[in-house]
């Protein structure tokens, strides 16, 4: 269950980067879950990961490789997060990355490691080191698709974005994938998120621009509020357009980082519109606040409120829920008489009560669309935030009741 087509559109070709998906019977036979990325010589990555303390065995691999030299192979699995596997987890990651660095004739640490999947169980390395080669046999500019499938775990359907335009009198690419459905509060990007350009870029900037895009896509939305052990995003940029972003007028670097941003965007929402379960997808707009960080603790406190997003899911308009998530959202000094609250244009409260023309069937005209937005006006300061979310199913209850099984 999803909302909206979830048709991917055309996915550009990055110049410099390629990529393969083939299955090695990790958790289901046949079915992809072995990716790996190719960055041409000079790439340069940079990348966010959870701020889980048990982060899974990949990604303090992954951050160890990333900071001693420059990433040549990303490697990801699915079906096993390595996670909660101490040190055989460690070095069943570091055999991976052996493997397709002595295949490849790279450095071990010029590869990256990723899993998701079944936390606690330790990865079955063999397998993934024994279709290596033919991961590296079938590498192609063109497999975004397939690359985006071989991603998925609980997913029920493929993530991607593609942007291009032209900068400096060339073409600049920007596609990326992503996958996630549950276990979504990130607190720095997705479960597992891949985003390259063609453009040039020195490390410093490529580490900046992937963590401002996260904190304004990936790092504002929420399916269920816990953060996995194995979340990482990462930002490559192989420089093979011939544009140096540096060199940019000021107004061509604003547009890149627009169309970067846009890109990333577009990946968080996907995530929430295939959320597990899903059958409403809601923007939550927090306008008015004093700070950032006011507007975030309202919005999280509606979009993760089990009693909300129950009766989102049931189109039941019961706006108490709503105005209780933003009275317990922990903000100091709060003056109900400035707050108003809208499901799209529809006035469901005002000067701290029921809003006087509100009538439950506008309410529930509302929540019947399975795309919608609330919004919340705070009477406190100039700063908005914006964050996305869905509703919780019975669905959402079968899917993670039966995970393992």
């Amino acid at each position: 269950m999803a909302v909206g087509s979830g048709e991917l559109g055309l996915l550009h070709p990055v110049r410099g980067v390629r990529m393969s998906a083939v299955s090695a019977g990790i958790k289901k036979p046949g079915r992809l879950d072995v990716v790996v990325f190719e960055l041409a010589n000079g790439s340069v990555t940079g990348g966010v990961f959870t701020t889980n303390a048990f982060c899974a065995a990949p990604v303090v691999l992954c951050k160890q490789h990333l900071a001693q030299t420059t990433p040549r192979y990303f490697l990801i699995n699915t079906g096993n997060a390595n996670a909660g596997t101490g040190t055989p987890g460690m070095q069943a990651a570091r055999s991976c990355c052996d493997a397709l660095a002595n295949a490849t004739g790279v450095a071990s640490n010029a590869v990256l490691p990723f899993s998701t999947g079944v936390i606690g169980e330790l990865l079955p390395a063999a397998k993934i080191m024994h279709v290596v080669g033919n991961a590296l046999a079938e590498l192609d500019v063109n497999e975004w698709h397939k690359v985006a499938r071989g991603i998925m775990t609980t997913d029920t359907r493929p993530k991607a974005a593609s942007q291009q335009l032209q900068l400096g009198g060339k073409t600049v690419t920007i596609t990326g994938i992503a996958k996630g459905a549950g276990m979504i509060k990130p607190n720095m990007a997705t479960m597992l998120g891949y985003v390259f350009t063609d453009i040039a870029m020195d490390a410093v900037t490529v580490q900046a621009m992937a963590k401002q895009a996260a904190d304004k896509s990936f790092n504002r939305i929420t399916v269920d509020g816990d953060t996995s052990t194995n979340d990482c995003c990462m930002l490559a940029a192989t420089g093979h357009s011939g544009v140096q972003y540096a060199s940019l007028p000021p107004a061509e670097q604003q547009q890149f980082i627009a169309m970067l941003q846009a890109v990333f965007i577009d990946l968080a929402t996907a995530i929430i519109r295939d959320g597990e379960g899903a059958t409403k997808f809601v923007t939550i707009r927090v306008n008015g606040g004093a700070t950032t960080q006011e507007c975030l603790q309202v919005g999280y406190a509606i979009g993760e409120s089990p009693l909300v997003k129950t009766a989102l899911f049931a189109s039941d308009p019961n706006w108490g829920r709503i105005l209780a998530a933003v009275g317990r959202a922990g903000l100091q000094n709060l003056q109900l008489d400035n707050i108003e609250i809208r499901l799209d244009d529809v006035c469901i409260v005002s000067n701290g009560a029921r809003a006087p023309g509100y009538t439950e069937a506008a309410g529930q005209s509302v929540l019947s669309k399975a795309e919608f937005a609330i919004n919340v006006s705070l009477g406190r300061g100039s700063v908005s935030e914006t964050l996305w979310t869905c509703d919780f199913s019975h669905d959402y209850v079968t899917i993670n009741a039966e995970y393992r099984t």
